[in-house]
């Protein structure tokens, strides 16, 4: 399998992989943000902003709307956050490539962050926090990371505080992305039926424009483990 990288006038990276016998494309933009980034104070707006990805932006006002059009096309679409990277996707077929490059672009830069959306995805996010809490297999993961780092962000819950999520606001949120949201600091890689010079020029169009500052670094880490 074979790849190429290009990186844009804003730093962007873009990766392409043509895949020819496939018919379907991901569309996968991961960007370098997760729980390491947090404080006690934001801890777990990395989870709760990837629950606001598809829930409205300023050209597609509802999170309907967002699934609607993806459904219309057969698409599917997920997220998922970790310690240092969050990640977003939609898989199509590959003509609809341009309009799944428009949506993640379009939600990266210009989510709205409605009030009530916000309210659900807290509800939401606060049962996630009770569902690990009675998962043996994620608790133990969870203690083992807590024994490891201690009190850093490496080794606190991704899905965070339940009292920092219910106090978490729009603000919030815009906050986060621009400390963190930077062009250099995304990677928008795209796989399956593709022509990775058409493809490129799909990826500028959608993403050439975002801005490009300096992000925030995470704290450092501290093992205090000196025996095995």
């Amino acid at each position: 399998m074979t790849f190429q990288k290009i990186v844009l006038r804003n730093g962007l990276r873009v990766l392409t992989i043509p895949m020819p016998s496939f018919e379907s494309v991901t569309v996968l933009v991961m960007v370098g943000a997760g729980s390491r980034y947090e404080t006690r104070k934001t801890n777990g707006i990395s989870h709760f902003l990837e629950h606001m990805a598809f829930k409205g932006t300023k050209k597609r006002p509802s999170a309907l709307l967002i699934s609607t059009l993806i459904d219309g096309i057969g698409g599917e679409f997920n997220a998922f956050t970790g310690k240092e990277t969050t990640g977003y996707y939609i898989k199509s077929s590959a003509n609809h490539i341009d309009l799944s490059l428009d949506l993640l672009s379009d939600m990266l830069c210009k989510s709205l962050f409605i009030d009530s959306e916000i309210n659900k995805e807290r509800g939401v996010i606060l049962e996630e926090i009770n569902l690990y809490e009675d998962t043996p297999v994620r608790k133990i993961g969870d203690i083992y990371e807590r024994l490891l780092y201690g009190n850093t962000p490496m080794g606190w819950d991704i899905a965070g505080e339940k009292e920092v999520i219910k106090k978490i606001q729009k603000q919030d949120f815009l906050s986060y992305l621009a400390s963190l949201y930077s062009a250099h600091n995304i990677t928008v890689v795209v796989a399956g039926g593709i022509n990775s010079a058409k493809t490129n020029e799909q990826v500028s169009k959608y993403f050439g424009k975002m801005k490009r500052f300096d992000i925030k670094r995470y704290a450092g880490i501290i093992e205090n483990q000196k025996k095995p």
